[in-house]
């Protein structure tokens, strides 16, 4: 995670409503490419997840997404059209237009 998405990754998890212990980042199949980055709160840990921390920050990694995530930088952007966490992904073989969805070879 670059400084930007722990920053941003606080200060949405203490404005959010119950207890959020980290944030979950998954893959799941969608978009025009194959497969879509996942971001969502987590209130416990699930079996088999893996568990990073940074600067006070946990991140459950589901345990589908490990192989598609090994090398993986979590970034936090904006620019005139939107904010949202971005991946930068050495694993990434072609990603959509959009940038929406990847494929992995």
């Amino acid at each position: 995670m670059t400084e930007a998405a722990v920053a941003r990754a606080k200060e949405l998890m203490a404005r959010s409503q119950g207890d959020v212990l980290a944030l979950r980042v998954g893959v799941k199949t969608g978009g025009c490419s194959g497969l879509m980055y996942e971001v969502e709160y987590a209130k416990e840990k699930k079996q088999f997840e893996e568990e990073v921390e940074i600067d006070g920050v946990k991140v459950f990694i589901d345990p589908t997404a490990i192989m598609f995530l090994i090398g993986a930088e979590m970034d936090y952007v904006t620019d005139k059209f939107q904010s949202t966490f971005v991946f930068n992904n050495p694993n990434e073989s072609d990603r959509c237009g959009c940038g929406e969805s990847f494929r992995v070879a």
